[in-house]
């Protein structure tokens, strides 16, 4: 009997680039395991995507997120997600950024409990910037990372290291340099997979993991698809089930109505949801696109003490500690001011309230965007949690409806407001078209989220007739443009990231804002383009 050719030479994802300098990751062996990763989700991933469309086609026709009635019965169910490892059981404070080799290299030696590598919102995929995150990330796995700057500082690994989590891309994105039998992998399938084959074995030998962050998530059965790949994962790695485990971002609308579900769905290998809120406040505004009456003031003004915000942390809190979950407390996106103490203060002070807010509410850590900020967040979460965790807070207080998280936010748009959300969607779009996913501006450490944000109330406010301003001068646009152009030419004379993208920028967002639909991400059409 003949053996299949395809015994003899596996089916392998095809790769459309340049790939000298990254043998040692895109390895034969390794392109293999990730076609069998894709031909084992492809499928069920493109239903799930156009169910995301089917959805929101019902809420632009009127409709609004609710609770599942096909799941009630697992939402009042007595059940709890597996013991959480002992790696993971103090997180009071983690540490975000991309994965760029001095970045990892400080996030690690930060202090922090976790440092979440980001192959997401925070770094912009060109094919390069992946790559050389898979190259970082295994060589900080290995304990061998090194960097030294053009001005000769050297970096390398102390001692004592956050734990390493990773968080790939959403499932929404591809990957166009990836190919198997013709079809574009998901972004999402090359980032977990690459680092699953070269990082597994170390890392649960180190009884580190593999642990990942999943971004985007709208639906159980998104979640469930992950729980597949990870399990079809370790069964091809050779590993333990059960080893890679997952925190959620519940950081789009209709997932805020699912977090048990998404548990259950998860439940052999869940340790966590947490509160991605800027991306969740961008969701809100995408979701109910459609519902004038839902409009939100500028987004200075959305902050998480207004109703509909409060709810949903307060909901993840209870929904997580009655499942044997942490619940993750959200970004803190400031970075030092040099130079100007007083601004440096007040800017820490609106760190330390809300983190203060965050551990009196029961969440078990937090997120910071900047080293600076690790031992500002820890001091309030020392004083104010001296266990490791806050998971017998049950929160029975909290009873949240369905109109509670849809309710919509008081406030006002001011012309600076305005002006303000032009300036960073632009200065974002632009820094992310030259490769830059996190990029300081006015202060803060910004990624996709902010822009995505930004971008979705200037849609909003023009589309809907009738927004006006506190001087009820009208919004529209003729103001947009002339306000974009302002803010292109700054741009395009300053040293600012992705100064040379100024125009393309402007292109882009110009077009995204005239569009009678708004697009469901940024980060697509400027995908084609990076």
């Amino acid at each position: 009997m003949a053996v299949p050719q395809e015994r003899l030479q596996p089916i392998q994802a095809q790769i459309h680039a340049d790939t000298t300098g990254y043998e040692d990751i895109l390895t034969p062996d390794a392109l293999a395991f990730l076609a069998r990763l894709h031909h084992a989700a492809e499928p069920r991933l493109q239903q799930l995507l156009k169910a995301r469309h089917e959805r929101q086609s019902r809420y632009d026709a009127g409709c609004l997120p609710n609770f599942r009635s096909d799941t009630r019965a697992l939402r009042e169910g007595d059940w709890r997600v597996a013991p959480i490892p002992a790696a993971l059981q103090d997180r009071r404070v983690e540490i975000t950024g991309p994965v760029e080799r001095k970045m990892i290299i400080n996030a690690l030696n930060s202090g922090a409990k976790v440092f979440m590598a980001d192959f997401e919102d925070s770094s912009a995929p060109s094919f390069r910037n992946q790559l050389d995150g898979q190259i970082n990330l295994r060589d900080a796995v290995a304990g061998t990372i090194e960097y030294t700057s053009p001005e000769g500082k050297r970096y390398r690994l102390a001692e004592q290291t956050a734990v390493l989590v990773v968080r790939p891309r959403g499932w929404h994105l591809p990957e166009r340099h990836v190919t198997v039998d013709g079809q574009v992998m998901a972004g999402a399938l090359v980032d977990f997979g690459l680092f699953a084959y070269h990082n597994a074995h170390v890392l649960h030998a180190m009884q580190r993991g593999p642990y990942f962050y999943l971004p985007k998530l709208e639906a159980m059965e998104e979640a469930a698809l992950w729980d597949e790949v990870m399990a079809l994962a370790e069964a091809e790695l050779d590993l333990p089930g059960g080893c890679m485990k997952a925190t959620v971002l519940i950081e789009t609308l209709p997932a805020v109505f699912q977090m048990h579900e998404i548990l259950h769905a998860l439940r052999h290998r869940a340790v966590g949801l947490n509160c991605g809120r800027w991306d969740y406040i961008f969701s809100y505004l995408k979701t109910l696109r459609g519902h004038r009456d839902r409009l939100l003031p500028e987004r200075g003004q959305v902050q998480m003490t207004v109703p509909f915000l409060k709810a949903y942390s307060e909901l993840l809190i209870q929904t997580c500690h009655r499942r044997g979950a942490f619940a993750m407390g959200g970004m803190a996106a400031q970075i030092p001011i040099k130079g100007d103490e007083t601004a440096n203060e007040a800017a820490m002070a609106k760190v330390r309230a809300d983190k203060l807010r965050e551990v009196a509410a029961g969440h078990d850590g937090t997120w910071v965007a900047h080293p600076a900020l690790v031992p500002v967040a820890k001091a309030i979460f020392d004083e104010h949690m001296p266990t490791p965790n806050q998971l017998d807070r049950m929160r029975e207080d909290v009873c949240v409806s369905r109109d509670q998280l849809l309710a919509p936010c008081a406030g006002s748009i001011s012309r600076e407001g305005f002006d303000n959300n032009v300036e960073v969607a632009l200065r974002y779009t632009a820094a992310w078209l030259d490769g830059l996913g996190c990029v300081p501006i006015h202060h803060l450490m910004e990624d996709a989220a902010t822009a995505e944000i930004a971008r979705a109330q200037l849609w909003q406010w023009l589309h809907h007739g009738g927004v006006e301003f506190t001087d009820h001068a009208p919004i529209d646009f003729a103001l947009f443009d002339q306000v974009l152009a302002k803010h292109t030419h700054r741009l395009r004379e300053s040293t600012h990231p992705g100064a040379d993208k100024a125009d393309a920028a402007a292109d882009l967002l110009s077009a995204l804002t005239h569009d009678d639909q708004l697009a469901d991400f940024l980060t697509l059409p400027a995908y084609e383009q990076l």
